[in-house]
Order: structure tokens, then C-alpha cells, then sequence
């Protein structure tokens, strides 16, 4: 049997054909980002127009990290066994009809449902895409291609409010879903057109290990959810403690699936990789951190300032515009200078740019000031994807690419989902305790904590070398 290095030096693909296969990708994962953050500058339409509390509406985006996170470890083994392209256009499909149903949703909690589907296929998509790009490019190259994978995940995230301000203020709230139905068809056609079918690895996916972490996900992330809203009573405290042991139960089943003839979910030996359990870390402070800043500054723009939702969303476009521009530049420098330099300036940026993003809000200052913090947190942005993407997966063996996808991105969505639930509590305290302006502003405290842990992590990143291991990679870069 042929060796999984072997097979990764004949998945690389001439630069022409990855940088296609690499737009198709990202095509997808543009649409499943913007979604996290498109709906929070819907916020007030919702509430009103569909009657909803403000806790329904924050479950409107929390059951959609939910069923993300909770199927990851699972959906990343997937594409080792069926094939990243076939799974990734079966969560473009998902997704896309789910994001129908959403458009025409006649109440909160039919629109709940929906956004759990959305969820739901957005896990089966998201590791694939970058399971594919560490496979088809060459090692050297790596860099760059997450540079514009990291710019389309930055952006994503950060453009969704400014989208959805336009879309909610000219067409509605419905717009915000309708808007996937042509970007999930076009990602559709070019994945059969562009992405190759790659050979798989995995031979047989682990029962016991699928239903142990989905329940054991879906106790630990519903308790964080739903805990702080309750003041922690008995059941919650529970729920947390059992989603716990089921973890440990999860991780015990890795540790002895090739005993029972099986293969893990996830392959225990990747955290023996330093940049990658730090890379994992340090992204799941991210998404803490992107998951959580975008509802608490919209409510505080719109009810504390008195801006307009397209106003609003206006506010964000710095910040998008910068990371754009940023992060296919910062990329190819993922590939040439030490990650820990990249990453130290990328997580001190977002931090201090939270920091100060706090203080305007705590002060009476022009709502225009505003707008320092939002473009300094875009030039961080960039430097964090790429350099933590590109570091975190350069060394990961090529048969476990899919689970360590998986893994990478379940702790990003896990730090998505403790963001949505911690922040999002703090945002109803904070209003009660302090009014609309001081509560929303000390939200931000929050994730501004999570981007300092991050940077603390990415200070202890070895350099490796972007040479590939074999010959035969280089060769067909």
C-alpha cells in the first residue's frame, strides 16, 4: 500500500488548476462566514417584525454555531472517507435550500429550524476547504493560498455587516438569506468543475466515537448557551458536567479505535505537533472573539447612537476594506518570516484595537472616532488567519488532513459558540445594570480577554520550514 506522503506529492496540482480549485472553495466558505455575521445588524428588524425577544434573536445565531460545532469532529473524518469534493457539494446544498427556508420563515422559531439546517450544512462544508488546499498546493505554496483562503475568512466575517445593513434597509430581512441561494449555486457548479476528486484515506468511520462526541458536543455547548441566560441552575450544571465526561469518554475512544478495528475520529497523535495544538488554541480565541464583538457594537450603534441599520453596517467598512487588502499580502510572509512574529502582531493588533473600540464607546466621543478602532482591527485580522492556518497545518500528516481540518475548525466554531453565549449574556446584564451605551461597551471586555490569551499562546510558535519534505512535492509544485 502506497504511504499517505506518497499520495500527497501526486494530490498536488499544477498552480493554475489549485488556484481554481482554491476559488470554488473559497466561494463556499465565504457564504457559510458572512452568515455568522450578516444576521446580527438584523437584530431590531427581526425583533419587530417577527415578535421576537432579544433572547430568541441571539438564538438565532447561537443555534446556527451549535449545529456547527457539534458535528465537526465527525463531518472533517467525511472527506477522508467519501471524498472532500462529494462532501463539500453535499453542504453547499444543505446550506443553500436551508437558507430557502429561512427567507420564508413565518415566525422566530421556524426561523430557528432553519438556521439549525444552515448550520448543520455549513459543518459538512467547512473542513473540506481546508483539507483540499493543504493537499493540491505544494508545501512552499501553502502560505499564500491560505493568505487568500485567511482574506476570504476575514473579510467574510467582517463584510457581513455591512451587507446586511444595505440588504435589511433596502429589500428586508429575507434578503440576508436570499442572497445565498446564487453564491450557493455558483459554489455548487465550480466545486464539480475545479475541485478534483482526491484519493481517501479513511477506511471506516468509528460508530461509537460519532454518537459519543455529537452527544457529548451538543450537552457541553447547549449548557455554555443556555447556563449563563438561566443563572446556572441544577440542570444546566449538569448538562455541563456530563457533555464533559462524554468528551473524556470521546477522547478514552480515540485512544483505542485501531485496537477495536477502527479508525479515530481524530487522530490523537496531531496534538503531538506544537504549532498545532497552539494554532488551534489560539484560533478558537478568534473565533471567540468574531462570533460575539459584531452584535453587542450594532446594538450600541443603532440604539445607543441612533444610527440607521445601513448606517450601521457602513461603520464596518474599514475594516473589511483593510483585511481585504491585507491579508493576501500578509500570506506569502507566512511562508518566508517566523509565525510567531505574524501571529504576536496579529493578535496584539485585535486586541488593542478592541481595547480602544471599548473606551470610545465608554465616552461621549464622535460616533466617527469609531472608526480607528474598526480599521486597526481589519489590519490585525490579517495577520492572524493565514499565519495561524498556514502554521498550525504545514507539518500535519496528508492521511489525517480531513480530521485535522475537523479539529482546527470545531475549536475555532467551539470559541464562536462560548463568545455567542458569554457575550451575549454580558449584553443583556450589562443593559439592565448599566443602560444600552455602558452595558454594550463592557460586552467588549470579553472577547478582548480571548484575543490577549491568543496572543500570549502564539508567542510559544516554532518555526518550520516551508520546504516540502519529499522531493516529489517540490517537483510538482
Amino acid at each position: 500500500m502506497t504511504s499517505p506522503m506518497d499520495n500527497s506529492a501526486s494530490t498536488v496540482l499544477p498552480k493554475p488548476q489549485a488556484w481554481r480549485a482554491l476559488a470554488a472553495l473559497c466561494l463556499g466558505f465565504f457564504m457559510i462566514l458572512v452568515d455568522q455575521t450578516i444576521i446580527a445588524v438584523a437584530t431590531p428588524a427581526l425583533q419587530r417584525e417577527l415578535g421576537a425577544s432579544l433572547n430568541q434573536v441571539v438564538w438565532v445565531t447561537s443555534i446556527y454555531l451549535l449545529c456547527i460545532v457539534v458535528p465537526l469532529f465527525f463531518t472533517g473524518r467525511l472527506g477522508d472517507r467519501f471524498g472532500q469534493r462529494t462532501v463539500y457539494q453535499v453542504g453547499i446544498a444543505v446550506f443553500t435550500l436551508a437558507a430557502v427556508a429561512g427567507a420564508f420563515a413565518p415566525s422566530i422559531e421556524v426561523l430557528i429550524a432553519t438556521r439549525a439546517v444552515q448550520g448543520l450544512g455549513a459543518a459538512i462544508l467547512t473542513p473540506q476547504t481546508m483539507s483540499v488546499i493543504n493537499r493540491v498546493f505544494a508545501r512552499e505554496h501553502r502560505g499564500a493560498a491560505l493568505g487568500v483562503w485567511g482574506a476570504v475568512g476575514s473579510v467574510a466575517s467582517l463584510v457581513g455587516p455591512v451587507l446586511g445593513g444595505f440588504i435589511v434597509g433596502t429589500v428586508g430581512w429575507q434578503g440576508i438569506f436570499l442572497l445565498h441561494v446564487p453564491v450557493g449555486i455558483t459554489a455548487l457548479i465550480l466545486a464539480g468543475l475545479w475541485v478534483p476528486r482526491l484519493p481517501t484515506y479513511a477506511r471506516r468511520i468509528d460508530a461509537p466515537s460519532v454518537a459519543v462526541s455529537i452527544l457529548g458536543m451538543t450537552a457541553l455547548v447547549f449548557a455554555i448557551q443556555q447556563g449563563p441566560e438561566f443563572g446556572w441552575p441544577a440542570w444546566s450544571v449538569a448538562l455541563l458536567l456530563s457533555g464533559l465526561v462524554l468528551i473524556a469518554l470521546f477522547i478514552r475512544l480515540q485512544a483505542t479505535a485501531t485496537r477495536r478495528g477502527s479508525e479515530p475520529l481524530v487522530p490523537l497523535e496531531i496534538f503531538r505537533n506544537r504549532n498545532y495544538s497552539i494554532g488551534t488554541f489560539s484560533i478558537a480565541m478568534m473565533g471567540f472573539t468574531v462570533s460575539s464583538m459584531m452584535l453587542p457594537i450594532m446594538v450600541w450603534l443603532q440604539e445607543g447612537r441612533g444610527l440607521t441599520s445601513g448606517q450601521a453596517g457602513l461603520m464596518m467598512v474599514p475594516m473589511a476594506v483593510v483585511a481585504m487588502i491585507g491579508s493576501p499580502i500578509v500570506g506569502p510572509l507566512a511562508d518566508r518570516y517566523h509565525p510567531r512574529i505574524m501571529s504576536m502582531i496579529g493578535f496584539g493588533t485585535v486586541t488593542g484595537a478592541l481595547l480602544l473600540a471599548w473606551a470610545i464607546m465608554r465616552i461621549d466621543a464622535p460616533v466617527t472616532l469609531f472608526l480607528l478602532p474598526i480599521a486597526l482591527f481589519g489590519l490585525g485580522s490579517a495577520f492572524v488567519w493565514a499565519p495561524n492556518s498556514a502554521t498550525a497545518m504545514r507539518d500535519v500528516d496528508i492521511a489525517h488532513m480531513g480530521a485535522a481540518s475537523g479539529v482546527y475548525n470545531t475549536t475555532r466554531q467551539t470559541g464562536a459558540v462560548l463568545g455567542a453565549a458569554a457575550v451575549g449574556a454580558a449584553m443583556q446584564v450589562g443593559a439592565e445594570q448599566l443602560g444600552v451605551v455602558d452595558g454594550m461597551a463592557n460586552a467588549l471586555l470579553l472577547p478582548s480577554l480571548a484575543l490577549f490569551l491568543g496572543f500570549l499562546s502564539v508567542a510559544f510558535f516554532r518555526r518550520t520550514s516551508p520546504s516540502p519534505p519529499v522531493a516529489g512535492e517540490r517537483a510538482r509544485g
